[in-house]
């Protein structure tokens, strides 16, 4: 069992960073895929990167591309997403989830599917 706690979240406004933190207990990240997912009212849950554990490996979705960095401290077995130069469209619940190795390897690693343990969420609010 992996147990994944966000935190981070919060007001800012467009123009501004966030850095959420996914810190992880029970089993560790070392051979793990940590993902990370954005739900804004009405919408349905999407991709916005993920991270392999091993290697450091990143992807991210187009929309977030080179504003939006994931990374992760071994040591700490917490990961990070750094979230710079937000605007109002970032505004969603995120939410990291671990996955295995092959869930980065294969391709999927934006399908919410090939997940198997979620934290509980953090809001973000970007205002105009």
């Amino acid at each position: 069992q992996v147990q994944l706690v966000e935190s981070g979240g919060g007001l800012v406004q467009a123009g501004g960073s966030l850095r959420l933190s996914c810190a992880a207990s029970g089993r560790t990240f070392t051979s793990n895929t940590m993902g990370w997912f954005r739900q804004a009212p009405g919408k349905e849950r999407e991709f916005v990167a993920a991270l392999s554990w091993i290697g450091a490996n990143t992807a991210y979705a187009d929309s977030v591309k080179g504003r939006f960095t994931t990374s992760r401290d071994n040591a700490k077995n917490t990961g990070y997403l750094q979230m710079n130069s937000l605007n109002p469209e970032d505004t969603a619940v995120y939410y990291c989830a671990a996955g295995g190795a092959h869930t980065y390897y294969s391709g999927r690693y934006s399908r919410a599917d090939r997940y198997d343990y979620w934290g509980q969420g953090t809001q973000v609010i970007v205002s105009s």
